[in-house]
C-alpha cells in the first residue's frame, strides 16, 4: 500500500471502465485523485463512494478535446492540492469501427478530437504542471490497435498509433525535465466499452489471444500504477503491452 502516497493524480475518463478501476486503485494506494469525465452522474458516484471510504477524491466534468477545460482542471488541481504529480490520459472512444472508405469525416473528427487531441492537450498542459511540481509521470492509454492493423476501425487504430508516437516524442522532450511519459497498450478488456462490441466479437478476440481470455480492468490498472509510481523511475518512452500475449504472436 502507499505506492503513490499523497501524489496528486488526474485521471481522464474516470467515471467507468478502465478509468474507474484506475481511480479506485490509485486512491487505495494513497493518491489524491481528481477524476474527470463527461458522464457526470457516474463520475460523481465513484468520487462520493471513495470519499466515504476515507480517500481524497473529487470529480469534475471535462471535455478532453477542450483546451479551456484542460487549463481549468490543471488550475483547480494546483489550487486545491498545490501540485500535479501524475496524469493518466485515459479518456477515449471506439467510434464507428468503419473502414477507410466508409468512415464519415465527422466521425473521424470526433474520434480523433477525443483520442488524439485529448492526449495532446493533456501533454501540453499536464507536463509543465508536473514539471512545476518537481517531476512525476504521465501515462497514456494506448491499445494493441496502435501496433497491429485490422480491417475496420480505421480511425480508432490511427488515433492509437498517434498516441504511441506522441508518448515517445514527449518522453524525449521531458526526459531531462523530470517528467516521465509512458503508455499502456491493453488488448481486450472487459469494460462497458468492450461489452458494446458484442459477445461474438469479444469471444473471437479472446480466442485469438494466447491466454484465451479478456483482461479485467484491474489488470490494466496495476500496469498504470507501476509506470506512474517511483518504482518506474528509470522508465520513459515505453509502451507496456497488457494483452495476454496477443502482440507476441
Amino acid at each position: 500500500m502507499g505506492r503513490v502516497q499523497d501524489k496528486v493524480t488526474i485521471i481522464t475518463g474516470g467515471a467507468r471502465g478502465q478509468g474507474e478501476s484506475h481511480a479506485r486503485l490509485f486512491a487505495a494506494e494513497g493518491a489524491r485523485v481528481l477524476i474527470t469525465d463527461v458522464l457526470d452522474e457516474a463520475g460523481e458516484a465513484v468520487a462520493a463512494e471513495l470519499r466515504a471510504a476515507g480517500h481524497d477524491v473529487e470529480y469534475r466534468h471535462m471535455d478532453v478535446s477542450s483546451e479551456a477545460d484542460w487549463q481549468a482542471i490543471i488550475a483547480e488541481a494546483e489550487q486545491r492540492w498545490g501540485r500535479v504529480d501524475i496524469l493518466l490520459n485515459n479518456a477515449g472512444i471506439v467510434g464507428s469501427m468503419k473502414s477507410v472508405e466508409d468512415e464519415p469525416l465527422d466521425s473521424w473528427t470526433r474520434l480523433t478530437s477525443i483520442n488524439q487531441q485529448g492526449v495532446f492537450l493533456g501533454l501540453k498542459h499536464g507536463a509543465p504542471a508536473i514539471e512545476r511540481s518537481g517531476g512525476g509521470a504521465i501515462v497514456n492509454t494506448c491499445s494493441i490497435n496502435g501496433t497491429v492493423g485490422n480491417p475496420g476501425g480505421f480511425s480508432y487504430q490511427a488515433s492509437k498509433g498517434a498516441v504511441k508516437m506522441m508518448t515517445r516524442a514527449a518522453a524525449m522532450e521531458y526526459a531531462h525535465r523530470g517528467v516521465r511519459v509512458n503508455s499502456v497498450s491493453p488488448g481486450l478488456v472487459m469494460t462497458p466499452m468492450a461489452e458494446e462490441e458484442g459477445e461474438e466479437s469479444n469471444r473471437e478476440f479472446s480466442e485469438a489471444t494466447p491466454m484465451k481470455r479478456a483482461a479485467q480492468p484491474i489488470e490494466v490498472s496495476y500496469a498504470m500504477l507501476f509506470l506512474a509510481s517511483d518504482e518506474a523511475s528509470y522508465v520513459t518512452g515505453a509502451d507496456l503491452f497488457v494483452d495476454g500475449g496477443y502482440t507476441a504472436q
